[in-house]
This record gives C-alpha cells, sequence and structure tokens, in this order.
C-alpha cells in the first residue's frame, strides 16, 4: 500500500495547552483508517488538522511535518481551498446547506468554476450515486434538503463533499448523531468508497472500528499511542494503555 499522508513529530497548541505531543504516522492510500481514543484526546483535533481546518480557530500553533502526496501541507503559499477540494470533510452531525438537495452537491462544483448545466447535473447523479442516495432523492433534487431524515442528510453531505472529486475523505464521528439503521447504511457506504478515496474517520465506537476500518490509531491525551492494522489492534495490541482501553478498563 502507498502512503498518502505522512506526519512527522507534529506537536499541536490550543494557546498554551498542547492538545497533540509528537504524533507519527503514515496513512494508507485507498483504506480505512479510524481514529479511537477517549474523549478529548486530540483524535478531532488531528484529524482536522490533515485539511487546516484547525487554521479558522484563534492561537492554534502546528510543528513537525503533514504530507499529503509529499508535499508539506503547511508550507507558505499552500491553495487551502484547493487543499480542502483534495481532502474533504464530513462532519459529526449533518449539515446541508439550506437549499435543495441539487443545489448542495453542485455547490462545491461551481465555486470551483463549473456553470454547465449538463456538466453539473452528471456532477450531481453520480456524486449521490457514489452516496448510495440517488434512488431516494432523484425524483426531490429541487426540495430542500432541511427536509430530509438524519440518515439521508448525512449521506447527502458525503456526496457534497465527494462532488468535487476529493482524493482523501476525513469523517468525524459521521454516524453519531443517526439511528443504527442510518449508521449501518454510512458503514457500507464506507466500505464501498475505500474502492475509491482514502477514508479517515474518527470513531467513539469501537465496534464500528472494529466493522469498517483496515488500520486503526489509537489516541490517549494527545499521544498517538498505537497505530497498526485494526485486527492486530483488537486481538493483540502492543501497548498495555491501548488494551485496557479496547477491553473497556477505563474511558
Amino acid at each position: 500500500m502507498r502512503n498518502i499522508i505522512t506526519v512527522k513529530d507534529m506537536c499541536l497548541w490550543y494557546g498554551e495547552h498542547q492538545a497533540l505531543k509528537n504524533v507519527n504516522i503514515e496513512i494508507p492510500e485507498k483504506s480505512i483508517t479510524a481514529f479511537i481514543g477517549p474523549s478529548g484526546c486530540g483524535k478531532s483535533t488531528f484529524l482536522k488538522s490533515l485539511n487546516r481546518m484547525n487554521d479558522l480557530i484563534p492561537g492554534v500553533k502546528i510543528t513537525g511535518e503533514l504530507r499529503y502526496e509529499g508535499a508539506d501541507i503547511y508550507a507558505k503559499g499552500v491553495d487551502v481551498n484547493n487543499l480542502r477540494k483534495e481532502i474533504g470533510m464530513v462532519f459529526q452531525k449533518p449539515n446541508p446547506f439550506p437549499m435543495s438537495v441539487y443545489d448542495n452537491v453542485a455547490y462545491g462544483p461551481r465555486t470551483h468554476g463549473i456553470s454547465n448545466k449538463l456538466q453539473l447535473d452528471e456532477i450531481v447523479e453520480k456524486a449521490l450515486r457514489d452516496a448510495a442516495i440517488w434512488d431516494e432523492l432523484k425524483d426531490r433534487l429541487k426540495k430542500n434538503a432541511l427536509g430530509l431524515s438524519g440518515g439521508q442528510q448525512q449521506r447527502l453531505c458525503i456526496a457534497r463533499a465527494l462532488a468535487v472529486q476529493p482524493r482523501i475523505l476525513l469523517m468525524d464521528e459521521p454516524t453519531s448523531a443517526l439511528d443504527p439503521i442510518s449508521t449501518s447504511r454510512i458503514e457500507e457506504l464506507v466500505m464501498e468508497l475505500k474502492e475509491e478515496y482514502t477514508i479517515v474517520m474518527v470513531t467513539h465506537n469501537m465496534q464500528q472500528a472494529v466493522r469498517v476500518s483496515d488500520y486503526t490509531a489509537f489516541f490517549l491525551l494527545g499521544e498517538l499511542v498505537e497505530f497498526g492494522k485494526t485486527d492486530d489492534i483488537f486481538s493483540q495490541p502492543k501497548d498495555k494503555r491501548t488494551e485496557d482501553y479496547i477491553t473497556g478498563r477505563f474511558g
């Protein structure tokens, strides 16, 4: 497997508080990597660093190296809009825009300069198909997206992220606000998407990490304690802290 993201000795501070300490990880392409660990351990902070979402928070300082396809994403002159096109994000709570289903999906391509109606129609259909929701929404494209169920809204948000053709999809607890049926649909979808995309997801649900991910990273108190193949992490963890967490002794 080729690594698409390489992180070396990364530290992150919010003002005086150090949230991440010397993180080193290589994320393989076209795979699903899960970040697990107790609340407040740094996993979402690290996820958001991968497409510079933390730039939006005042007082954040980052040291070390974060490389995407070999290029330092924090180097001077990096086009952050372009970076976020390549590395898309799906949030914990579905956040469709208050506009039609069609306009939600077409929003990204339009901001990147695509205005041809036929081209947009094709992009919208492909993104909704890739998000496994075309059949449910093809007759409702002009309806307001806020009228969809929570599970449909989250799949629409995934379609919206896919519409700009990213290489990587970051997902921050994408099913935590959903019911079990919607959750299993998103999990099935994520497993299909890794054929084309690299998926990195934060999950508080260890069973979900076991079900869907190829690799698992365990974070604790801002440190990356252990990273490896999911089967190995859950069956033969190398670090006692990992073992204590996955067997429920803390967290």
